[in-house]
């Protein structure tokens, strides 16, 4: 009778504490990778697949893609080998303050960001002169840039690196910060709930309302729910006025608040995926970035 209580208590912990290696980049990338295949043709996939053959080719057998998971977070794994990945570090965001005005071509010099990369990657992926491995390269970082961009804090900034200088704690969770726990807690629960399960086939009706738009809108819809939602709701005031505390600590209302905002940007990005690839893969020239017309 004593343990009840406790094991309630490390029952409620697993549910809310992340896994470092369980976040946007592995379970919700995961998930936006799965919900893309799952909206795709079959031409599609199997052009897909097709290309995960390459995988001995990138040469890069520590982070494996042997699935469409691993795929999906490849970009995560190799950024670990510094020496060799570490110029694409900038590449997974692109943040603008939340309390100016929106500018699509902001903080991304030479293409050094995630909205310039998404276009990039998609044309190179479109290429079909370019060599496989090549190609399934602009596949990985494609798969998993849609995904980053969708996340409000890689895109959304306070003076705070994207959340990643503000001390949270989630619930009964302490010593976190932001961007963690966006990146980890809350996309795990966003995944897990909801009436209906979030990787499966979308009418045409879900898909319309879901998905639209290139990169840089994207980058903005992010940025204006970090402003209009994430931030305010973290600090429970407005943000624009002053200084925000060091630290913070989101109540369970404001976690239960969240969680739909954080599926929707889950199934928007898995969505957007599929839109993607079926336009990389078909037949065709691409049309040319807003920019580059």
């Amino acid at each position: 009778m004593m343990l009840r209580p406790i094991l309630a208590f490390v029952a409620a912990l697993a549910l809310v504490l992340p896994v470092p290696a369980m976040s946007w980049g592995y379970y919700a990338h995961g998930i936006t990778g799965r919900i893309a295949m799952a909206n795709v043709s079959p031409q599609v996939q199997a052009k897909v697949y097709a290309l995960l053959k390459q995988d001995a080719a990138l040469g890069t057998p520590d982070c494996p893609i042997d699935t469409v998971e691993q795929l999906a977070s490849w970009a995560d794994c190799v950024r670990r080998e510094g020496w060799r990945w570490g110029y694409t570090a900038a590449w997974h965001y692109r943040t603008a303050p939340i309390c100016e005005a929106y500018d699509a071509r902001r903080n991304c010099p030479g293409g050094n960001c995630v909205t310039a990369q998404i276009d990039r990657n998609h044309r190179i992926l479109a290429d079909e002169s370019l060599p496989a491995a090549v190609r399934l390269e602009a596949l990985a970082f494609l798969v998993h840039f849609v995904g980053d961009v969708h996340q409000p804090l890689h895109s959304g900034d306070k003076e705070d690196r994207g959340g990643n200088g503000r001390e949270a704690s989630y619930g009964i969770v302490p010593d976190m910060n932001l961007h963690w726990i966006w990146d980890g807690a809350l996309a795990e629960r966003a995944v897990t709930s909801g009436a209906e399960p979030i990787v499966r086939r979308y009418s045409a009706e879900e898909r319309a309302a879901l998905t639209g738009g290139d990169a840089a809108e994207w980058g903005r819809e992010s940025w204006q729910i970090a402003r209009d939602f994430l931030y305010p709701s973290a600090f429970d005031r407005p943000v624009c006025e002053g200084e925000l505390p060091d630290e913070t600590a989101l109540s369970q209302e404001d976690i239960v608040e969240s969680v739909p905002v954080a599926r929707r940007r889950v199934q928007q990005a898995g969505l957007r995926i599929a839109d993607m690839l079926e336009s990389a893969f078909a037949p065709g020239p691409l049309p040319l970035p807003e920019r580059d017309r």
